[in-house]
């Protein structure tokens, strides 16, 4: 008889042991699941835009004169830069460098 109560508690402490396991790894599964969808998701959204960047150009580097946070020393400098021709100082032309290029 004791020996039957002890084996009845073992299996109930072991039942147990599996219901905190199961849903242990049931936590695990959904969170892995859910982060290999929204990685297939971001796959395909780099796939769509499968394409190089093109550089910053000259009008967004003029509008930082606009800007407060830049030192007006920074600002004449950017302005004398602009004004400048695109070839002047260049001994070689270089190839057109894209900002990003996809893999």
């Amino acid at each position: 008889d004791e020996d039957i109560s002890v084996w009845n508690g073992d299996q109930k402490a072991a039942t147990q042991v599996r219901e905190i396991e199961k849903a242990d790894y049931d936590a695990l599964h959904q969170d892995y699941s859910e982060s290999v969808d929204a990685l297939t998701r971001a796959i395909a959204v780099l796939h769509q835009q499968s394409h190089d960047r093109k550089q910053a150009s000259l009008v967004q580097v003029s509008a930082l004169n606009k800007l407060s946070l830049i030192p007006d020393s920074a600002k004449k400098a950017i302005e004398v830069f602009l004004q400048q021709s695109p070839d002047e100082g260049l001994e070689v032309s270089a190839p057109e460098a894209y900002g990003y290029e996809f893999q």
